[in-house]
């Protein structure tokens, strides 16, 4: 892939627990010539799950693929005098439906837009990740696991909603500057969310998201810090909707050894994602993740603490995980993980969820 075109959410994702590893592997090169390049990627994984539902009092076994679902991606690029432009289209399907849809199994795009890079930055128009809690997500330690439990078809969450939100893929049109001693800027309108539903409501701004972030090395330590943000409205004749959000975080790694804290405050809507669907107030929401790890050799060890309080969505859960990453090779990698899930509903004080999960499984990429 030229080096020209900026490195796709997953590859990102990737090479960022990785260690940054993994940009060249993360491709594979089908053609590469007079200024034109195609390449294709690949993720697939599969966990066997053992999960102890305490609120329910069942125990079940099942065969799960985890936190980021199988992908292949398709990466273009073309020189064209002073820019290069560049595309990607990248399809993410699941395992999970093997019972419910034998031989037609769910797939979605999450990725399918073209770039124009040149010595200003970048342009990207298309669908893409969002920007608003970007960062959060990608330098989740626990990427590549398995997680939280999830919706009812049985997808699991990360931490999504114990500690971030999901930047989830949206129509966007986006700005990237280039390397500014350390500091790069991303800002982009987005598809407004209808938040306040009916024949009257209207979005009439887009909506805005940025982030900042800036790395560095001082002595040896590798540093990375982040920040951003989301702000949108929606209104009917009765109803006013104000949708925002400002994500941060901190990333330290010495020595084999790795820290990252980061966290969110938002109003106006659900710390799950950001979707269509009414609001009936701007209610206010927070959380924060605490993670350490450390590298010997071919293992990395990972120990992960997360904790979200959303009014909106009436829940307050936790989070704790423990996870063992085993690399085979740069393109195999084995993965054991124990996770502790709660989450109470707010108004009443119930217990909504207490699960332990146990997930062991394989992941194979190019």
């Amino acid at each position: 892939m030229n080096n020209n075109v900026k490195r796709s959410g997953l590859a990102f994702a990737v090479a960022a627990i990785m260690g940054g590893s993994a940009g060249a592997q993360a491709a594979v090169e089908v053609y590469n010539e007079d200024g034109t390049s195609f390449s294709v990627d690949g993720y697939f994984n599969a966990f066997y799950v053992n999960r102890d539902d305490k609120v329910s009092d069942v125990r079940n076994s099942d065969v799960k693929m985890g936190f980021l679902p199988n992908t292949i991606g398709f990466n273009f690029s073309k020189e064209m005098g002073e820019l290069t432009l560049g595309g990607r289209s990248s399809f993410w399907t699941t395992i999970n439906d093997s019972l419910q849809s034998p031989t037609d199994t769910s797939i979605d795009v999450r990725q399918l837009y073209a770039t124009v890079d040149g010595d200003f930055g970048q342009v990207l128009i298309g669908k893409d990740f969002g920007l608003y809690a970007r960062s959060n997500i990608f330098l989740d330690e626990l990427l590549m696991g398995f997680g939280s439990p999830g919706a009812a078809t049985g997808v699991s969450f990360g931490n999504i909603r114990t500690g971030y939100p999901y930047p989830n893929p949206s129509a966007q049109i986006t700005y990237r500057s280039p390397d500014l001693s350390g500091f790069k800027v991303a800002a982009g309108i987005f598809e407004p969310a209808d938040t306040t539903p009916g024949a009257d409501s209207e979005q009439s701004a887009p909506r805005f998201e940025a982030e900042l972030t800036y790395s560095t090395d001082l002595q040896g330590v590798a540093l990375t810090a982040w920040l951003n943000g989301r702000h949108q409205s929606s209104e009917n004749s009765t109803t006013e909707i104000d949708s925002q959000g400002l994500g941060y975080g901190l990333k330290a790694s010495v020595a084999g050894f790795s820290v990252t804290a980061s966290g969110f405050t938002s109003e106006g809507d659900v710390p799950v994602l950001i979707s269509d669907g009414a609001l009936a107030s701007e209610e206010d929401a927070d959380g924060y993740l605490v993670q350490g790890s450390y590298t010997l050799g071919a293992n990395r060890f990972v120990v992960s603490y997360g904790e979200t309080d959303s009014d909106q969505g009436d829940f307050e859960t936790e989070n704790t995980s423990f996870a063992v990453f085993h690399d085979v090779n740069s393109n195999f990698k084995l993965v054991a993980e124990y996770n502790m899930f709660e989450q109470e509903i707010k108004s009443s004080g119930a217990r909504a969820a207490d699960a332990d999960t146990l997930a062991v499984g394989a992941i194979v990429m190019f």
